[in-house]
């Protein structure tokens, strides 16, 4: 799959989160089988590019490329202007946010807001793929299926998109309305596959295998994107790499695998957030690991009272440690029964 001068590795893509998705779990995602990550959204406000949380999404040292940002904002020669800024930061690809359903975004009607104003949000598209065109930077969009049940309104604003300029579409199966709420739908998907020559992108409630071969078939998408279900378990996208290539279910991975991977993904976390932040923030990545295993919800109790990194790599390494003397392998969740899609 090409976006742009752009091969992509494969077409399993992580979705951008905020607060999640920053370069080392990018970096974690890629190295598990994922070929395409989103950053986290950068604003287009330019009176805080320099707000230490900004400078930390936009910072691509070491990143595995293709290295895609996305950007949110409301106003299309701000919009164009983050582009750029980002692009001289190393963004191969600008993505831009009309898919967050958070109240502190939409209230400024930035987010998934932009698609109750059409004439704005194709403003929007127009201005950054004229700013990034001259620059040979391929920009995509990610939406939602609409404000609500009563306005889905991806399909409408899908092709005007297409016919801005937009390289690839990505539509998560819910209105802004419904937040994380209820079930992914996939007809607005499929219908919107139908109608566009560029590349569709599928995401939400993807989170087995299974179930994304599953959406894969009933929405003829071209790539599938992942956000929540890689919380705690980036390997899922190995795991759907080898699910989709041969039909069968790949073994879990050891404990001691696991125990590698997260250590590996905690230094790089306190590399980039330091030692106050860093273990604070650590924190979620630890829980979300460990929350479906044996004894985990113990121990996430006892590690968030931890104020060291050190203390906490040393303390998350014992843990599994003790795991892995009981198990081999990483015990199964019961999390694959979802497998209805919903029409």
């Amino acid at each position: 799959m090409k976006l742009g001068a752009i091969t992509l590795p494969n077409t399993l893509f992580v979705a951008p989160m905020a607060g999640v998705t920053d370069r080392p779990f990018r970096q974690l995602c890629k190295r598990l089988g994922a070929g395409y990550a989103v950053s986290e959204m950068v604003t287009s406000k330019r009176e805080l590019w320099n707000s230490l949380k900004t400078s930390r999404r936009a910072d691509h040292a070491g990143e595995v490329e293709p290295i895609a940002v996305q950007i949110a904002g409301v106003d299309p020669a701000q919009m164009a202007e983050a582009a750029l800024y980002n692009i001289d930061r190393g963004a191969q690809v600008i993505d831009i946010n009309m898919g967050c359903p958070a109240k502190k975004v939409c209230n400024v009607w930035a987010g998934s807001a932009l698609m109750q104003d059409e004439p704005l949000a194709l403003s929007i598209v127009e201005a950054v793929v004229a700013a990034c065109a001259p620059r040979n930077v391929p920009v995509t969009l990610k939406m939602r299926t609409g404000w609500c049940e009563a306005e889905k309104n991806a399909l409408r604003l899908a092709r005007a998109a297409e016919g801005a300029g937009i390289a690839m579409l990505t539509v998560h199966g819910r209105t802004r309305e419904q937040g994380y709420k209820g079930q992914a739908e996939y007809d607005t998907v499929a219908a919107v596959k139908a109608a566009l020559g560029i590349p569709v992108v599928a995401n939400g409630d993807i989170d087995s295998p299974q179930k994304a071969r599953q959406v894969l078939d009933y929405t003829r998408a071209d790539a599938l994107m992942i956000g929540r279900a890689a919380q705690g378990r980036p390997w899922i996208f190995r795991e759907v790499a080898h699910y989709l290539a041969t039909g069968e279910l790949l073994a879990p991975p050891t404990v001691r695998e696991v125990r590698a991977w997260l250590l590996e993904h905690l230094q790089d976390h306190y590399g980039l957030y330091g030692e106050y932040s860093g273990v604070r923030s650590a924190r979620k990545h630890i829980g979300w690991a460990v929350r479906a295993l044996p004894g985990g919800e113990d121990f996430r109790a006892r590690m968030n009272l931890i104020e060291s990194c050190e203390q906490q790599l040393l303390a998350v390494g014992e843990w599994f440690d003790e795991l892995a003397a009981q198990h081999e392998r990483l015990p199964l969740a019961a999390n694959d029964e979802r497998l209805e899609l919903t029409a």
